[in-house]
């Protein structure tokens, strides 16, 4: 078989050639479209429902809305684990899903499950709410908003009706968190000393706000939307008779609503509350380069590309420049978009370095240009095959996959160079014979020579990673790729070597001088020897020495550190910290202020992005608020050595 293969490529070389040449303008262009991340999806299928129960403790929602939801959910196929958590107004419930779970027909069945379990939950907590899917490294962005012009009122609603909206539209953008948000509000804000001076009850004031402002507070009030006035049928149509009454929309006329009280008498809004425009009572904050301001969080779907995302943030940001005048952005608060930048950049200078090297080793030990040409091109070529074949498997280039390419390299050298070496010395070795065989003929034989050890010393190399497809969990996660990108490679490069190189060969080692010899290959050789003949004559010293040195390993093991994975070059710090249980916000934000200069202060910090809690909305992200919790990310500067 491979003597027909060889035999091939050699009659068909130029189409080999253009094959190739094809090949690698395929990969150029495929490259640029594969999807980049850090890390590979390490996270199981998971959903989450977040339910609200406005008013509700945290014990009626672990009881009135978490309980009835879990046992709706405990029994849906292919789930592993079920978690829940229930705070003020807020019950969440994660569900975990077997590895390999298609997260769509996940979302389907927890869809299904939900809607049955909705008619159990009480009439005052609003229908539960399906977050989107997120990668396991959602986060793609943290963008900081501040405005020395704009109130934080103005900054807020800026933020949610023309940024956050814009940027939902950017593909691949599945949320967009905001937390320090303060919300618009008409907010009635009623005295109770006014209320009893003029006989009013808090159930008069909310019905009579409930009929002006057409929102439905109470079940029965006249705007509920489940009341109905009636009809009228005539000999040909039916009349609908509705109480459609406008909505107060300005402030004045809110003041001015009228109060039916059963005291009797005329009275207002006004003479009970203070009808005011103002904000939510917060539950969290965010402190931007120690003043006021926003955090906007984007995270991402699990299929989109981190860089796409990121692209398309900033061109979003750019479009809406004109229209955010008076507000500072801050695009580099928390940004793995420029790790991966990075990364790619060392990587290809690593490359050229790498490259520029073997250059100068093959020009060193085989002494001819046409040569070290030939094993130059077979390893892009390899790399490049394998790429491919990692694209039609639809895999994103991440950390992983980049590590196999970097250990297989040393194979794919070796492949390239072991084929073209030994072509070489038999072509020498025909000239100096008088066989005279052709040179497509000794092409051949070499390369069928070495080619039956190299395939089988590939296999054992491939085999012997095979259980790594085997692991499980986490460290499955991230070795799968690994072991997937190393053992492609390799066969990628034999692949080359059987039918790439033999036709390089020919094409450009016929008649071509090849009869130099380096220098430094016979030196090498002559000290080789020297140093063989004196091993083999002392083997029980060298024995000694391998078992010394075995047992120093042995020794030193339970001595070496573990880590899943290693260090890599962050320029983000992430701290997080704990206040007591019942720590008031001014105090929460006043620490968080005072922590936010003293780390700027720090040489080298560019900037830092501080938040407390965090807002309990359904479809964004929330944290707990048994106890104030605060967190704090600083973005290193590029002048600066870690």
């Amino acid at each position: 078989m491979f003597r027909w293969i060889i035999g091939t490529n050699l009659k068909y070389r130029f189409l080999v050639l253009a094959a190739a040449a094809l090949m690698v303008l395929l990969g150029l262009d495929v490259f640029r479209k594969m999807p980049v991340d850090v890390f590979p999806e390490f996270a199981p299928p998971l959903v989450e429902i977040q339910t609200e129960g406005i008013g509700m403790s945290t014990a009626e929602v672990e009881e009135l809305i978490t309980i009835p939801l879990e046992d709706a959910l405990r029994g849906t196929p292919e789930l592993d684990v079920i978690r829940s958590k229930s705070v003020m107004s807020l019950s969440s419930i994660v569900m975990i899903f077997k590895r390999g779970t298609d997260i769509m027909h996940a979302r389907q069945l927890v869809q299904e499950r939900v809607q049955l379990a909705s008619a159990r939950l009480p009439f005052g907590s609003s229908p539960p709410v399906m977050l989107q899917p997120l990668s396991s490294t959602s986060r793609t962005m943290k963008i900081g908003l501040s405005s020395k012009e704009l109130t934080p009122l103005d900054l807020s609603m800026t933020a949610y009706w023309k940024i956050r909206f814009r940027l939902l539209r950017v593909p691949g953008v599945a949320n967009v968190a905001m937390w320090g948000e303060k919300l618009k509000q008409l907010q009635i804000q009623v005295d109770p000393a006014r209320m009893l001076k003029h006989g009013v009850t808090l159930n008069e004031v909310m019905e009579a706000s409930a009929d002006a402002l057409d929102f439905g507070l109470l079940p029965m009030a006249n705007s509920a939307k489940s009341q109905t006035v009636g009809f009228i049928d005539t000999a040909n149509q039916r009349l609908y008779i509705g109480a459609d009454i406008a909505a107060a929309v300005k402030l004045d006329d809110v003041k001015r609503i009228p109060i039916e009280s059963k005291a009797g008498g005329q009275r207002v809004l006004a003479d009970v509350a203070d009808v005011i425009w103002d904000e939510p009572l917060p539950i969290g904050d965010a402190v931007i380069n120690d003043g006021p301001g926003m955090m906007l969080i984007v995270e991402k779907f699990p299929w989109a590309n981190t860089l796409e995302v990121t692209r398309g943030v900033e061109a979003a940001f750019a479009e809406m420049g004109d229209g955010l005048k008076g507000i500072d952005v801050d695009l580099q608060i928390f940004r793995p978009a420029t790790f991966i930048e990075l990364s790619v950049h060392n990587l290809t200078m690593a490359l050229l370095v790498g490259a520029i090297l073997v250059v100068c080793v093959l020009g060193a030990f085989l002494f001819e240009w046409r040569v070290a040409l030939i094993s130059l091109l077979a390893i892009p070529l390899s790399l490049v095959a394998a790429g491919l074949v990692l694209y039609w498997l639809g895999t994103t280039i991440n950390t992983m996959v980049l590590a196999g390419f970097v250990v297989a390299v040393g194979s794919v050298v070796d492949d390239a160079i072991i084929d073209v070496e030994n072509i070489t010395r038999r072509l020498r070795e025909n000239r100096r014979s008088s066989a005279g065989e052709s040179v497509a003929s000794v092409i051949l034989e070499a390369s069928l020579e070495i080619r039956s050890p190299i395939v089988a010393a590939t296999l054992i190399i491939v085999i012997s990673v095979v259980p790594v497809f085997f692991m499980g969990g986490l460290s499955g996660t991230f070795f799968v790729p690994l072991a997937t990108s190393y053992s492609i490679a390799l066969l990628a490069s034999m692949a080359v070597a059987l039918t790439v190189t033999p036709a390089f060969c020919l094409i450009l080692l016929q008649g071509a001088p090849i009869e130099r010899v380096s220098p430094l290959v016979g030196w090498l050789q002559r000290g080789y020897a020297a140093m063989l003949s004196r091993i083999i004559a002392a083997p029980r010293a060298i024995f000694a020495s391998t078992a010394l040195v075995v047992v120093a390993g042995l020794a030193v093991w339970p001595l070496l550190g573990t880590s899943l994975l290693p260090s890599f070059k962050e320029r983000d710090f992430l701290m997080h910290w704990v206040t007591p249980p019942g720590t008031s916000h001014a105090e929460m934000y006043r620490m968080t202020v005072a922590a936010s200069k003293e780390l700027r202060s720090i040489p080298g910090c560019a900037t830092s992005a501080l938040t407390s809690a965090g807002r309990l909305w359904p479809t964004r992200s929330w944290a707990s608020t048994s106890r104030r919790t605060g967190s704090a990310l600083i973005r290193r500067s590029t002048t600066t050595r870690p």
